[in-house]
């Protein structure tokens, strides 16, 4: 009896983690997102923070719960943000090209951009790839202090 408890709420926790809202959008059309995102950069006056990631990532996962933590009010203050989702380092490749693969050291991974599409800032180390063990503090400082204020 206390084995098919125990393999009854293994199950439930698996159900629960697949009913949980995803953070990246794996059928979007990363071109289209990130338009949309830097015309609402144009009107709102703030820049864009662009994340690289994958629904699979658990550091991806953790990053994205401290952007809606205690790190929301300094990301929806200064930064529209826009998801792209990567895939399997196999999908919108064209779009993380196009700020010099900020992934290729691993996912998440952020680019910051002007409203003209001028990047600011880019993780190229993998600065955010370790996320879940960074904390919400840790992430609030990296986008506190290493992502530039408006320019």
């Amino acid at each position: 009896m206390v084995k098919w408890l125990g393999v009854f709420a293994v199950a439930l926790l698996s159900l629960s983690a697949v009913g949980a809202p995803q953070p990246y959008d794996e059928h979007a059309d990363a071109r289209v997102t990130l338009q949309q995102g830097l015309d609402a950069a144009r009107a709102s006056g703030k820049q864009v923070l662009v994340v690289f990631g994958a629904n699979w990532c658990q550091d991806c996962r953790e990053l994205d719960k401290a952007l809606h933590g205690r790190t929301a009010s300094l990301i929806d203050a200064r930064f529209v943000v826009v998801k792209i989702d990567v895939g399997n380092f196999d999908k919108n490749l064209d779009v993380v090209k196009r700020y010099g693969y900020p992934i290729g050291k691993g996912i998440p991974a952020a680019v910051v951009l002007n409203a003209d599409d001028k990047v600011l800032y880019a993780t190229r180390a993998g600065e955010l790839a370790d996320a879940r063990h960074m904390g919400d503090d840790g992430i609030y400082d990296f986008f506190a202090k290493v992502v530039p204020a408006r320019q």
